[in-house]
């Protein structure tokens, strides 16, 4: 049965906020069906996994898996399958990101981070965890019924966690502190650390479903890239402009650490407008899909427009 002609399909004639809390609350609840039971020795450590992954968020890699999965009609449990499995990427990558030998965060949404809440060893532990438990997820039944197809979507989720992915992209933001970047060399390094694993929601979301021809793709693809870029740029706004209230998570540190952000190269203002000009590639890049892409417009003006 496709993503749309499910109750989720009753979700696609709601508004997009409605829509939204609905799709979050599907992969919370996918989630907690997920992982470990917090009793289940070692149970430290299983609380600790959910305590990372469960209980805020804005999910926006699995709404974009689900969004881009509507698009091809793709069947409902594969779909499920990548909104979980980039989720649990994503919070081991807060968990470890939010560690004392990178960002040195004790808040992360409007908590104490795992470290803090926990121990250094048990998060380190539970961000290993996630990301096996993701893998898990990911490879455990086909995305695609054609084995290369499936094959070129595991490879693709595998090169978005790793070294060519959002591992090294924030290698390169560690390595970056207190030096002066280029535009492009910052937009290199968020494509890696942010981008990849939005780029990869999309793509294996949409990858469920019928096929796309090559220029589909490519617009797709497009679309991706420009989302995930705008997703950063406004983060870098919202560091200098948001509260650690409104964040969830210590506001002001990308100034405090010295790291080249898209403010400190460019100005708020020309921040700002950049953020705008990649809205604009987005929604240009779905134009050939029409209402299909809907939603994928919609998380893009959410992304964009959002306050934390």
């Amino acid at each position: 049965m496709s993503l749309v002609a499910e109750p989720v399909a009753r979700a696609v004639q709601l508004g997009f906020a409605a829509w939204m809390r609905s799709m979050q609350q599907r992969v919370e609840q996918a989630l907690d069906a997920r992982l470990p039971p917090a009793n289940l020795a070692p149970a430290r450590l299983h609380e600790a996994m959910r305590y990372a992954a469960l209980g805020g968020g804005k999910r926006v890699r699995p709404l974009l898996a689900y969004a881009a999965g509507e698009l091809t009609r793709a069947p409902a449990a594969r779909v499920e399958r990548v909104a979980v499995a980039v989720e649990l990427i994503h919070a081991y990558s807060l968990v470890h990101d939010d560690m004392p030998c990178m960002d040195d965060d004790v808040l992360r949404r409007g908590r104490p981070t795992c470290h803090v809440r926990f121990d250094e060893a048990t998060a380190m532990l539970a961000g290993d965890a996630l990301q096996s438990e993701a893998t898990l997820v990911i490879v455990e039944d086909v995305l695609a019924d054609d084995p290369a197809r499936n094959a070129g979507l595991l490879r693709s989720f595998a090169l978005a966690c790793g070294s060519r992915g959002m591992a090294g992209g924030q290698a390169i933001d560690l390595a970056g502190v207190g030096q002066v970047l280029s535009l492009a060399e910052l937009e290199r390094m968020h494509s890696l650390k942010t981008g990849a694993l939005i780029r990869t929601a999309v793509l294996l979301g949409a990858g469920c479903g019928e096929p796309l021809d090559s220029a589909e793709d490519a617009a797709l693809a497009r679309f991706a890239d420009a989302a995930g870029l705008a997703f950063q740029v406004v983060d870098d706004v919202l560091d200098v402009e948001a509260s650690s209230a409104q964040l969830g998570k210590t506001a002001g540190k990308d100034a405090i650490q010295h790291k080249p952000t898209y403010v400190s190269l460019l100005g708020l203002a020309a921040a700002k407008a950049r953020a705008a000009a990649l809205r604009e590639e987005a929604r240009a890049a779905l134009a050939g899909f029409g209402d299909r892409a809907r939603r994928l417009a919609e998380i893009a003006d959410f992304i964009i427009l959002r306050h934390h």
